[in-house]
């Protein structure tokens, strides 16, 4: 054992030791050495691969809490909302109401054109790729942070999503959203369901929502039309709406022209389109101006009243109208409609001067015509502008009627075998005195109303009083007849039971009191003109939303009153156009009968009138803009007075003239009542007293010639004759009188010397030089006028 000192063991406790010198460092498991500097600031490949898996961890995680936790929402309120889209019969577009300009149509009406053309522009993968795609995204945000343009990267599912699901903001968290329930809504629907959305929700500038809204703003067309051409530029739209319109932008137009090549290129890459076809297209500049979708002109009030004949007759309630998206055909004509407008403007508007005429101010228009065979309205006149003036004039119902009533009270007679207070028949030639504020007999009251001007007639027939519209007959007639006899055949014939001052009229009732509507009187009148027999109106053709088709109500045909009672009364109505108060309305150049009318003070006259084809009613009404009170049209077109054979008249006439050009002109075909055409004088003429009905020598309701008749015998004379007789046309006679017409297998009548009599022999030919021109037929019809 050596006694030199041995070295010592570091000692385990906590006594302090001396330094040693430093030997290498060694890493801990391998003995590498530890770094030092900056490479300490570097993490191992065990940090890295361990930061990874943490990553993906989170990822991995994030992705099903996000795709757990985000919902597929409800559409946002701007993603449902539509326009209803209003038609003419003929599809022709009259308006769109709505806050938004959007149709939604399904795929199967939107052309295969725009559906490639949409697809090449967008998202040419969109039938193959997932619902979105992380590459293009990345690619997107590339371009977008290094200047290259802002990208959205986005599939069509996903602009979709943001389009019907979420709002436009720029944000992290909307496009978060945005990425998961694109992913959900790929599992959920097909690819055919999340394109036709697509195109039903994008944005395509000019207020237009929707490709079949887009179609119509720029070429005035459906969908279902676009061809390449076309469908290539609404799909470039797509990319920059506003900018790309290149009629408000014309500067822009070979940037859009450079889309719309890359478009039409990439359905030739995919096969969608034939090389030959392409070499061939030259761009489709849009139109400059298309049909506005707001309601000014003649627009609102036809949506305004549409959209009430929807409601009220419970085809679609009110609630879903306002939810939008129906397309609504109508029943009227574009062209009529054109025509109605046009007449007015010609015959009232250009012939107003308000600035120096106050009364100008006030003058309002209504018309309405009807299709008497069918009941459909073809045309209607509201007023001016509908954002100037909102009251629809057509079916406005505060203006009286007038003397336009008066027809009804004489077919009500001859609908009710009503006879006079002294027992004799009313019929056209039934003589009553016309004495002017004469006391109606009959009735309970005192009602003695004046004529107009105050004029007496003294003893005049029903035909004779009707064209100068003399109100003491007429208020005598409806008291023989009686007043609620008469009412009922008012709406029997087409008037609302509902028409104010219709059911508290006495006598008055003659003399149009009631305050029916324009479009209630079209419609009466077109009952006459179809011989009494009443189709339901309507002015509704179809309604669709979407690929469903909205049931109408069943519109059952009626007899309302007897062909006798309507085709004579339509026998009288003629006089009125030949030789009355209306010979403005000749201008139509087509066999025509009406009735003129006044309301008390001359606050609107009126004209209503047909042809065989056509029911139309015109009113000139006074209105102050200020108040609406009803005001005089006194001095208005610098008129004294404006009454129904003037303007309302003379619009009539046009209206019907250009409404009905290039039709075969027709003839009134008219089946009149037993002794319509031989006079009934009043029973205080003794020469001409009518004898008793059982009385063997009367010869009211006999074939047999009476004492100062031509002998001829007549097929509507005879209260035993057929219903298929119908009269025919009257020619005047060499010395002033006439020839009788000639009916099927009716006879013709003696050559006439002018008396009232002579010639008659169809019950309504020429009484005398100035007289009545018999009722035309098919059968024996010649130039008009």
């Amino acid at each position: 054992m050596s006694d030199e000192p041995q070295p010592q063991q570091p000692d385990r406790g906590w006594a302090p030791r001396r330094p040693q010198a430093s030997a290498p460092r060694r890493g801990r498991a391998g003995g590498t050495p530890q770094r030092t500097g900056w490479r300490r600031l570097i993490p191992t490949w065990r940090t890295t691969l361990g930061s990874l898996l943490i990553a993906a961890l989170l990822v991995v995680g994030g992705f099903f809490l996000g795709y757990h936790l985000v919902q597929i929402p409800a559409a946002n309120a701007l993603a449902t909302q539509q326009a209803n889209v209003y038609l003419y019969a003929d599809g022709s577009v009259i308006a769109r109401d709505g806050e938004v300009n959007r149709e939604n149509v399904t795929l199967a009406q939107i052309s295969k054109d725009a559906q490639h053309a949409v697809l090449a522009a967008e998202d040419r993968d969109f039938y193959t790729e997932s619902a979105v795609d992380p590459q293009a995204m990345i690619r997107a945000a590339w371009n977008t942070a290094t200047g290259k343009g802002k990208q959205s990267g986005s599939t069509i599912t996903q602009q979709y999503v943001k389009n019907y699901y979420l709002r436009q903001e720029q944000t992290v968290t909307r496009k978060v959203k945005e990425f998961f329930i694109s992913i959900k809504l790929d599992r959920e629907q097909t690819k055919d369901q999340i394109l036709e959305g697509y195109l039903n929700t994008s944005f395509f500038g000019r207020g237009a929502y929707g490709i079949q809204a887009a179609a119509h703003a720029y070429y005035g067309i459906d969908a279902s039309r676009l061809d390449a051409g076309r469908a290539a530029y609404l799909a470039a739209l797509v990319n920059a709406p506003s900018q790309y319109d290149v009629i408000t932008h014309p500067h822009n137009r070979e940037a859009v022209e450079d889309r719309w090549n890359y478009v039409l290129d990439g359905m030739v890459d995919e096969g969608w389109l034939s090389p030959s076809e392409r070499d061939g297209m030259r761009f489709p500049t849009p139109k400059a101006t298309t049909l506005p979708t707001g309601l000014s002109g003649q627009r609102g009030y036809i949506v305004t009243i549409a959209k009430n004949h929807l409601i009220e007759n419970d085809i679609v309630d009110e609630a879903s109208l306002d939810a939008g998206g129906y397309r609504i055909t109508t029943t009227l004509s574009k062209d009529k409609q054109d025509a109605f407008v046009d007449a007015v403007n010609d015959n009232l508007m250009d012939r107003l001067d308000p600035k120096n005429r106050k009364v100008d101010t006030h003058v309002r228009a209504g018309g309405a015509s009807v299709d008497p065979r069918t009941g459909k309205v073809v045309a209607l006149y509201n007023g001016v502008d509908y954002v100037k003036q909102y009251t629809p004039n057509a079916t406005r119902r505060d203006f009286q009627v007038g003397s336009s009533f008066k027809p009804f009270v004489f077919t009500s007679a001859v609908e009710n075998d009503s006879r006079t207070q002294d027992g004799r028949p009313i019929t056209p030639n039934t003589v009553y005195d016309g004495t002017s504020e004469r006391p109606v007999q009959g009735w309970s009251g005192r009602y003695a109303p004046e004529n107009e001007d105050h004029r007496d007639y003294g003893r005049i027939t029903v035909r004779e009083a009707t064209d100068k519209s003399v109100n003491a007959v007429y208020a005598q007639m409806a008291v023989d007849v009686g007043p609620d006899k008469v009412r009922q055949t008012a709406i029997d014939l087409g008037l609302s039971k509902n028409t104010p001052s219709l059911d508290d009229a006495g006598p008055s009732i003659a003399l149009g009191v009631a305050t029916a509507s324009v479009l209630d009187m079209a419609k009466a009148y077109a009952t006459l003109a179809n011989h009494g027999r009443h189709s339901a109106y309507t002015m509704i053709e179809k309604v669709t939303r979407g690929p469903d088709t909205v049931p109408l109500p069943e519109r059952r045909p009626r007899q309302a009153v007897s062909r006798q009672a309507a085709d004579t009364t339509t026998s009288v109505l003629r006089g009125v156009v030949e030789k009355g108060t209306a010979t403005a309305a000749q201008t139509a150049g087509r066999p025509a009968a009406g009735k003129t009318g006044t309301a008390e003070e001359d606050t609107a006259a009126w004209f209503a009138g047909y042809t065989p084809d056509l029911a139309t009613v015109v009113a000139v009404m006074g209105q102050d803009p200020v108040t609406a009170g009803h005001t005089p049209l006194y001095g208005a077109m610098g008129l004294p007075r404006v009454n129904g054979g003037g303007a309302p008249a003379e619009i009539w006439g046009q209206y019907t003239r250009d409404a009905l050009k290039g039709q075969p002109v027709k003839a009134f075909d008219l089946r009149l009542q037993p002794g319509a055409w031989r006079t009934q004088p009043p029973d205080d003429d003794t020469s001409m007293r009518p004898r008793s009905p059982g009385d063997p020598t009367d010869n009211f309701d006999s074939g047999t010639p009476d004492a100062t008749g031509t002998g001829s015998r007549t097929p509507d004379d005879t209260a035993e004759q057929p219903d298929d007789w119908t009269t025919g046309g009257a020619t005047t006679g060499a010395d002033g009188g006439n020839t009788g017409g000639t009916t099927d297998g009716g006879t013709t009548g003696d050559t006439g010397d002018g008396d009232t009599d002579d010639g008659d022999a169809n019950g309504d030919g020429l009484t005398g030089q100035d007289g009545l021109t018999g009722a035309l037929t098919q059968n024996n019809r010649g130039d008009w006028w």
